[in-house]
């Protein structure tokens, strides 16, 4: 009963916060400066850190090392994610003061989605131990074929789900003004604006499809692997304008994440036969991060070759 008020309490809070920063601070469409960026993206880490210090007095030590460790993998997987969606941004020339109203509404579509797919991921591994090996497989799949790709290339128009919408609703070129849809000679019609969150909400479900797995190799707690990726998500708004600018300096930290990918698939693989300590675990994905950032700071990018 205390674990079910636990979950209630939670999601009550999340959705309180989600509905003040929705309603009561979103002060119409402007684009959100760097300082302001960084300040929001600190709040955010203080935040998780208290829900931290708060699962440390109620669950103990262990509990609190898997959050710490989940939420970390989570938030330095989203970088790839908040890559993707700079290049989304500037693929369909979307102004700075409407990408944030985009991320806000795909925050709350991340939120739905990766609920589900937590409770069925946990479900799966409880019941039948030999998916935590198709995920760990899958994983190391994933980061070969990303150091193999290099560079993401991004093309939305080739996309299904811009076929089929372009298919299915009725979409206007004209200017939108921030909205998602406009009323034109008695009907709806669908903006670009729509169908960019329509690709950003497809964009992270693939992006899930690999950090839920990675996760769920921290820990098996649903509550534990929900609340990480809960308070990473969260975050992912304003980190994306912190970042903004600054995403081709740290040329390196695509390596750094695709070797984080692989080191969890590795620990997935030989769970059977050794658990590697969480400890462990966070050691190594904050010593990749670090190095790779720092190697994006002291080294230039290779020139390309033409």
């Amino acid at each position: 009963m205390e674990g079910l008020r636990f979950w209630i309490l939670f999601n009550l809070f999340i959705l309180a916060l989600l509905a003040l920063d929705l309603g009561v601070l979103r002060r119409g469409p402007r684009t959100i400066r760097f300082r302001e960026a960084m300040w929001q993206s600190l709040a955010w880490i203080a935040l998780a850190a208290g829900f931290a210090a708060l699962v440390f007095y109620w669950r103990g030590p262990q509990k609190t090392l898997e959050f710490v460790t989940g939420y970390l993998v989570e938030e330095s997987l989203s970088v790839d994610n908040l890559f993707v969606f700079l290049l989304l941004f500037n693929y369909f020339r979307v102004e700075s003061q409407y990408q944030r109203k985009v991320l806000s509404w795909g925050i709350v579509g991340a939120l739905v989605m990766r609920g589900i797919f937590i409770l069925l991921g946990v479900g799966l591994v409880q019941r039948f131990h030999v998916v935590i090996y198709i995920f760990g497989a899958f994983l190391l799949y994933t980061g070969a074929r990303l150091l193999r790709s290099g560079e993401q290339q991004v093309d939305p128009e080739r996309g299904w789900v811009m076929k089929l919408a372009r298919r299915r609703l009725r979409v206007t070129r004209e200017e939108h003004e921030g909205r998602f849809f406009v009323r034109r000679d008695g009907q709806t019609w669908a903006t670009t604006l729509f169908l960019v969150l329509l690709v950003v909400e497809t964009t992270d479900l693939l992006f899930a499809v690999d950090s839920i797995p990675a996760v769920l190799a921290i820990s098996k707690d649903p509550f534990i692997v929900y609340t990480s990726n809960v308070f990473a998500i969260l975050g992912l708004r304003s980190l994306y304008f912190a970042l903004a600018g600054m995403f081709e300096v740290f040329h390196y930290l695509h390596y750094g994440l695709t070797a984080i990918l692989m080191f969890i698939g590795v620990k997935m693989l030989i769970s059977g036969w050794h658990d590697i300590p969480t400890h462990i675990a966070l050691m190594v994905v904050a010593g990749v991060l670090a190095v790779s950032v720092a190697a994006s700071l002291a080294l230039k990018p290779k020139p390309k070759q033409m």
